[in-house]
């Protein structure tokens, strides 16, 4: 079974040997412009699609880029990228970002009620130290927690007090030769990546996963 996911990120270098390549992609700049150049120039987006793809290699993944020279934006291309992946059929959005403002709820709350109406799923970060992150803590996104115990190969769930289900997974991304773990890049970022991937490797596999209640 095939499975589209898009990376709402810094874009893809996609000649990358770990990413081997990504079904297409788009741009969109801070004041809305849609480009072609999905270009990673940062490394994040690059990462974060590594890790997926190791997870899922039969996955058609797409970038969706708008962070383009740091990892900081604007909510207008953010809420364009979610649309564009509506509009696009995109089954899985990794979202390894968010933003702990909550005058940003409301938009970002029917922008969740767009994707579920449209059969995907966002992925995104969850709580962390204190900070309630958006999108991810909201009802309708699977929202992802750190757990440095927990095995790069899976991840662990709980019930939130809402009922939805949260997802744990470690915050290392691939390895890369030569690097310790502790010098490449980590975090939370990539627990939503590493959980990305091993849903996107259920729904190739036909098997069900646990959804985050609406």
């Amino acid at each position: 079974m095939k499975v589209r996911v898009a990376v709402i990120d810094s874009g893809v270098h996609a000649a990358h040997p770990h990413v081997n390549g990504v079904a297409g992609g788009i741009a969109i700049t801070c004041d809305g412009r849609e480009e072609e150049d999905y270009v990673d120039r940062i490394g994040h987006g690059t990462a974060v699609t590594a890790v997926i793809r190791e997870k899922a290699p039969a996955a058609e993944i797409f970038a969706v880029r708008i962070f383009h020279h740091s990892l900081a934006t604007r909510m207008v291309p953010l809420i364009q990228a979610i649309d564009w992946c509506v509009r696009n059929g995109m089954d899985l959005i990794n979202l390894s970002l968010g933003t702990s403002n909550p005058a940003h709820e409301p938009v970002l709350r029917q922008a969740v009620q767009r994707v579920l109406a449209g059969g995907g799923l966002l992925i995104a970060a969850g709580a962390q130290a204190g900070v309630r992150w958006l999108p991810g803590t909201l009802p309708g996104v699977l929202a992802v927690e750190l757990d440095w115990d927990c095995p790069r190969e899976e991840y662990r769930t709980a019930t939130l007090p809402d009922g939805r289900t949260l997802y744990r997974a470690c915050g290392f991304p691939r390895p890369a030769p030569g690097i310790a773990p502790e010098r490449n890049l980590r975090g939370l970022s990539f627990a939503v990546a590493n959980v990305t991937g091993l849903v996107a490797r259920q729904i190739c596999e036909g098997r069900t996963i646990l959804a985050s209640s609406v």
